[in-house]
């Protein structure tokens, strides 16, 4: 044994650290990192004036602490390499030879530490320390690779976190000609291959050109191959390969490059320990493609994993984690999902909180704002069309035109925040009449079909969208040709949606709904028999818990009715009775399509009462109707709900008539308002045609002379 007081103790346990410290790069093992720090320790407390050992000594102790922090995620681990790099810095003379090692490694520190704190001067400083070095170090050295892919990856992270796109045409510059330096064989290649390749696909994630998915695709594809099993990096290099596959499906479409991010996803996860500082990406990830095929295929069980795994990477992240509102985000998609196929509310109000708090930690200026505002405004559409209020349609265009407002031109979300802001816009000319809203949906929704390749995978959707807005704008002005739009682009949206695709049956649903205006239109048989046959595969398409059943089986049953009024045929009338009465069944009080239901279900009673003169009949669709009228909704349609009423009772119930009509004209001031455009007073006016002659001679009829002067 060397004597404590023996000078060449602090040299032979410097070597001994830097012999543990090469070890733990080349096995993993995390006890060659723990005996590096402690044995480099000892070494610096043994050296005293010797400014150029100690630089070198405390340069060595910076980076044994930061590899201990790449794979335990302690910040102070993170700390103490700054601060014992930064002591090293002070120490080295420029011109020295370690200079350039020194600074490299002190910017790769701060990098560390901006993605742990998201302090943007972090990031600065990284690129700043990394800049000096790459500057200093004369071409041919065999540091040079180093340099430049440390600062690649520094410009790459400054694109994540300002969006600029000279960052990462820097980067893959840097990034390339390290790559171009490095020989096969060298420990070294796998990082920067895949460094090259994440930088590609931030650049993919900017312009949309798949010739840069492409290329992250190869880039990272091949560190994997090059990457051993048991080597510490190997869970990365899955997941980064996993997350390419991923972004190639949600571009291309191709189910099995979803399956296979999924592979990679799990088998990084299965070897992350617990603890380690990546297991919430990858968490995140594996989510993030359990949604995506949750959204392709309709299995529940994948919503449940997405949600699973997302929930764990909350758990692992503290607050202040930059990676925090991106997890937010994602697990409150997932909420929404949940929502659209079970409808349950509490998974709308979990959606809004989570999108809510991810939006409150996103700075001003952030490349993800836009994405967070639309998320946003699509949770509170979501939650209009269960509760109908009013306040989240605006909330929602609210947050959709902010969201397109700092997207720019060139950016491939543009068509996305172009069809999300058209559909709120179309909610809205529902809800309110305004045509101007339905002018907005239709302009949004064509830029953004005009702005899709073709085979996007969500072109059918945005057809689909496109398509409802023409529908609305024919029910509203009569135009045949604003049908035909509706049913061509339904069509298309159907013939470019695979078989086993979930978005079969709105798709479905909403060309039967188009072939039936069509049929009241036109009066061709062909068009109810279309109708019927494409509600009856949507409702076929339906899975039982689906939010959407009520509606399906609502429509399918108007569709019987129609046809019963066209041929006369019960069974037509008995079928629509029954999906209608399904359908009611199935909507829980409070729901928005409650008082359409109940009056689609009083309007075949009706039909059945002047078949058969049940009264039983009767009674029901009297019952409906009065229903209908307590639920709340738009000061329109309550008026439309409350003249039918009225018009039943004048006809069947005289003794209900007076209630009835004085309900009616009880809400005219609710809807006939100042604030309406003239064209939208004066159809509302032409509603509210004959309603005192009708009222005045329900009154005489009940000998109530004195109401009929009123």
């Amino acid at each position: 044994m060397t004597p404590d007081h023996d000078p060449g103790l602090s040299k032979l346990l410097f070597d001994l650290a830097l012999a543990h410290c090469q070890r733990f790069e080349q096995l993993g093992d995390l006890c060659d990192s723990e005996k590096a720090i402690e044995y480099g320790h000892i070494s610096a407390d043994l050296t005293n004036n010797n400014a150029e050992v100690l630089a070198c000594l405390f340069a060595n102790l910076g980076s044994a602490h930061n590899v201990r922090f790449e794979n335990l995620g302690e910040a102070t681990d993170l700390k103490d390499a700054i601060q014992y790099q930064s002591r090293a810095l002070a120490l080295t003379p420029v011109g020295h030879q370690n200079l350039t090692a020194i600074l490299s490694n002190l910017g790769v520190s701060h990098n560390y530490q901006f993605h742990l704190l998201g302090e943007l001067e972090e990031l600065e400083n990284a690129i700043k320390y990394q800049s000096r070095a790459l500057a200093l170090t004369p071409d041919g050295h065999p540091n040079i690779p180093t340099l430049l892919s440390n600062l690649g990856v520094s410009l790459s992270s400054r694109l994540d976190r300002l969006g600029k796109l000279s960052d990462v045409e820097d980067a893959i510059e840097y990034q390339s000609r390290a790559l171009a330096l490095t020989p096969d064989g060298h420990p070294d290649l796998p990082s920067r291959l895949a460094n090259l390749g994440a930088s590609h696909m931030g650049r993919f994630e900017r312009l949309g050109e798949l010739s840069d998915l492409k290329a992250a695709m190869e880039y990272v594809f091949r560190a994997l191959a090059l990457t051993p099993d048991g080597h510490p990096k190997l869970p990365h290099s899955l997941a980064s390969l996993g997350n390419v596959l991923y972004k190639r499906f949600e571009r291309l479409g191709e189910l099995g490059e979803l399956e296979d991010a999924i592979d990679y996803g799990s088998r990084a996860l299965a070897l992350t320990p617990d603890g380690h500082p990546g297991l919430s990406g990858i968490l995140t990830n594996l989510g993030a493609s359990h949604l995506r095929r949750f959204e392709r295929l309709g299995e529940l069980s994948d919503l449940e994993d997405a949600m699973g795994y997302q929930s764990r990477a909350l758990a692992l992240t503290p607050d202040g984690h930059p990676d925090l509102p991106t997890i937010l985000s994602n697990f409150g998609a997932s909420h929404m999902r949940r929502f659209g196929r079970l409808g349950e509310l509490s998974n709308v109000e979990d959606a809004i909180e989570l999108h809510s708090r991810a939006l409150v930690l996103t700075l001003d200026g952030h490349p993800d704002l836009p994405g967070r505002l639309s998320n946003l405004g699509t949770s509170h559409v979501c939650r209009f069309s269960y509760q109908g209020e009013l306040s989240d349609v605006e909330y929602a265009i609210e947050y959709h035109s902010r969201a397109l407002a700092l997207t720019p031109d060139n950016h491939p979300e543009l068509a996305s925040r172009l069809t999300d802001l058209g559909g709120s816009h179309s909610i809205r000319f529902k809800r309110l009449g305004k045509l101007s809203d339905l002018e907005n949906a239709i302009e949004h929704q064509s830029r953004a079909i005009a702005l899709a390749p073709d085979g996007h995978p969500d072109l059918p959707r945005r057809l689909t969208s496109v398509g409802s807005s023409h529908a609305r704008q024919f029910e509203r002005l009569g135009e045949l040709s604003d049908l035909e739009n509706a049913i061509k682009f339904e069509s298309r949206a159907l013939a470019l949606t695979p078989d086993g695709h979930p978005d079969l049956l709105v798709i479905h649903a909403n060309l039967g709904t188009s072939h039936t205006r069509r049929f009241k239109r036109l009066g061709n048989m062909s068009d109810l028999e279309h109708a019927i046959e494409y509600q009856s595969r949507a409702l076929a398409l339906t899975p039982d818990e689906h939010s959407n059943l009520p509606t399906i089986l609502s429509n399918l049953g108007v569709s019987h009715g129609d046809r019963f009024e066209r041929l006369g045929e019960l069974r037509d009338l008995e079928d629509a009775i029954e999906y209608q009465s399904r359908a009611l069944a199935l909507t829980p009080d409070g729901h928005s399509a409650l008082s359409n239901l109940l009056m689609n279900l009083a309007s075949s009673h009706k039909s059945r009462f002047e078949q058969l003169r049940d009264l039983c009949d009767l009674e029901h669709a009297m019952r409906y109707e009065f229903r209908a009228l307590s639920v709340s909704g738009a000061p329109r349609e309550k008026f439309r709900i409350a003249r039918t009423w009225a018009n039943t009772a004048a006809i069947h119930h005289p003794d209900s008539c007076i209630e009835a009509y004085q309900t009616v004209i009880d809400l005219l001031p609710q809807f006939i308002w100042l604030g309406a455009t003239t064209n939208q007073r004066y159809e509302d006016l032409s509603m509210t045609k004959a309603l005192a002659v009708d009222a005045a001679h329900a009154a005489i009829q009940s000998s109530d002379y004195s109401l009929a002067l009123e």
